[in-house]
C-alpha cells in the first residue's frame, strides 16, 4: 500500500483568498473535498468546498482552469467520472485547485464561480451503483453480541473475515433529507405472532462511508497492496436501523427491511489525498487473536492503514430546538476502533472476483469505542433500551422519537498540520406513513 504523498497542498502555512476558509472548522484550503451541489436557480454540478463557499468545478473546467483529463470529468451532475480518474490525475487536480484557491492572482477569475454553501442544495456525490455495509467496529459487534450472547458475543468467523452484506443503494440519501419512520414486522416477546406497525426502536449508526474510485474487472481480485488505488475518499455515514425489525428478520439471511429504508451520507468526499497526513498505524490485535489470512495482510497497510479521525454524534429533539437548547452530544471517539482496515475490506470485497465500480459506496459498520463515551448507537448507549438517556430539558430517550435530529461530525488532526473536517451528516425523523 502506498499512501498519497504529503506535499505543498498540506502546507499549514498555506492560506486562501477565500477568507472564510482560513481557520474554518471543516474546509480550509488544505482539505478541498468534492461534492455535488445545485446553486440557486441552477442545476446540479460538481464542486469543491472552500470555507463557507463552493467552487463550481464545471465552470472552472469550461474556463480552461483545470487539468485536461480532470476537466472532462467535471462536466456532469455526479462525481463518478472524477472518481474513475487515476490517483495521479486526481492528485494533479488537487494540486491545481490548491494553487487556484491560494494564489490571489486567480481571485478575479474564480469569484464569479463561487457560491455560498448556505444557499446551495447538496446532492448525492455519485450515482451509487452498489452499496455494501461492513461490520468492522469490533466494540460495536461485541457490545451488541453481548446483549444476545453474553458468554460468546463474537461469532467464530469475526476475527477471520471482514463481515459485510449488500445494502440498498436506492435509499442512500444526502444529509439533510428527512427520514420517514418505517413500517415493518416486529415480534414483541409477549406476542405469539409478529405485528406490522411503525418501528418502536429506531436507531442511528455512526459509520464512515468509503468511496470507490478505479474499479476492477469481474473475476479480477484487488491485491491488498493495490487497494489504496481504488479508494477515492471517505464521508460520514449514518446507516439508520429499526432494531425491533432487525431482531425478528435477521435470521437466517441477515439485515433486510430493518436497514434498507434510509441511509444518510454526508455530501462531501474527503479525499484520500487530503487525509494523507492523518494516516496512522492500525491498532495491534490483542494477544491470542489470529493474524489476518495472507491475502488480507500487508505490512505497509498495518503501518498506515488507519486514520487519526475523531467522530462525534449529537441529538437534538424538537422540544430542545423550540427552547433554544443546544444539541446534546451522545458520543465521541476515534475512528481507529475498526478491527479491519479500509484496504482490507476493499480487498476482501473483491477477493472472489466481485467487480467494484467508480462511485460505489462501502460502509464501515458502526464504529464504537470500548467505553460508553464512544458508543456509536443508542442500542449500546441505552443497553438495548433498558437504560434511557436523560437529555437537557428533562426528556428521556431509549430510541429515537419523531422530530429528533441526529448530527454527526468528524475531524482529522495531526501534529504539524491544519485539521480538516468532514462536514455534517444530519437528518431529522418524520412520523411513519401508513402503507394501507
Amino acid at each position: 500500500m502506498t499512501r498519497p504523498p504529503i506535499d505543498t497542498t498540506h502546507d499549514p502555512a498555506r492560506t486562501s483568498w477565500v477568507e472564510s476558509a482560513n481557520g474554518h472548522r471543516d474546509f480550509p484550503v488544505q482539505n478541498l473535498p468534492y461534492g455535488v451541489f445545485a446553486p440557486p436557480d441552477g442545476t446540479a454540478r460538481p464542486g469543491v468546498a472552500i470555507g463557507d463557499a463552493i467552487l463550481d468545478l464545471r465552470a472552472a473546467a469550461a474556463a480552461g482552469l483545470l487539468p485536461e483529463r480532470a476537466a472532462s470529468a467535471c462536466n456532469g451532475d455526479a462525481l463518478n467520472a472524477l472518481m474513475a480518474l487515476t490517483p495521479e490525475h486526481r492528485r494533479a487536480l488537487r494540486n491545481r485547485l490548491s494553487v487556484l484557491l491560494s494564489d490571489a492572482a486567480y481571485e478575479a477569475a474564480l469569484t464569479p464561480m463561487l457560491y455560498a454553501a448556505a444557499d446551495s442544495v447538496m446532492q448525492l456525490p455519485t450515482r451509487i451503483g452498489d452499496y455494501t455495509d461492513f461490520y468492522v467496529g469490533i466494540h460495536h459487534a461485541s457490545n451488541v453480541g453481548r446483549q444476545f450472547r453474553p458468554d460468546n458475543p463474537l461469532l467464530p468467523n469475526y476475527k477471520y473475515v471482514p463481515i459485510g452484506y449488500h445494502g440498498r443503494a436506492s435509499s442512500v440519501r444526502p444529509a439533510g433529507e428527512p427520514v420517514v419512520r418505517p413500517y415493518g414486522q416486529r415480534k414483541p416477546p409477549e406476542s405469539a405472532a409478529p405485528i406490522f406497525e411503525p418501528t418502536q426502536r429506531l436507531d442511528y449508526e455512526l459509520e464512515l462511508g468509503v468511496w470507490i474510485g478505479e474499479g476492477n474487472a469481474l473475476g479480477a481480485p484487488i491485491p491488498i497492496g493495490d487497494a489504496a488505488r481504488h479508494i477515492v475518499g471517505l464521508s460520514l455515514f449514518n446507516d439508520w436501523s429499526a432494531r425491533d425489525f432487525q431482531a425478528w428478520e435477521y435470521q437466517p439471511l441477515g439485515p433486510f427491511l430493518a436497514k434498507n429504508f434510509h441511509s444518510t451520507i454526508a455530501p462531501w468526499v474527503i479525499t484520500a489525498e487530503a487525509l494523507s497526513p492523518f494516516r496512522i498505524a492500525q491498532p495491534t490485535r490483542p494477544d491470542g487473536d489470529p493474524p489476518p489470512l495472507p491475502y488480507l495482510w500487508d505490512a505497509d497497510d498495518q503501518a498506515l492503514g488507519a486514520f487519526d479521525v475523531t467522530l462525534e454524534v449529537f441529538l437534538s429533539t424538537a422540544a430542545m430546538r423550540a427552547k433554544g437548547i443546544d444539541a446534546f452530544r451522545l458520543s465521541r471517539g476515534p475512528a481507529t476502533n475498526m478491527y479491519w482496515t479500509i484496504a482490507q475490506i476493499v480487498t476482501h470485497h473483491a477477493s472472489n472476483g466481485c467487480n467494484l465500480n467508480p462511485g460505489d459506496l462501502l460502509g464501515t459498520g458502526t464504529i464504537s469505542a470500548p467505553d460508553r463515551e464512544g458508543f456509536g448507537s443508542l442500542l449500546e448507549l441505552t443497553a438495548g433500551g433498558t437504560e434511557p438517556l436523560l437529555l437537557p430539558g428533562g426528556e428521556r430517550r431509549a430510541f429515537l422519537a419523531d422530530g429528533d435530529e441526529i448530527v454527526m461530525r468528524a475531524v482529522a488532526k495531526a501534529d504539524g498540520f491544519v485539521p480538516i473536517g468532514f462536514g455534517e451528516c444530519r437528518a431529522v425523523i418524520l412520523p411513519a406513513r401508513c402503507p394501507a
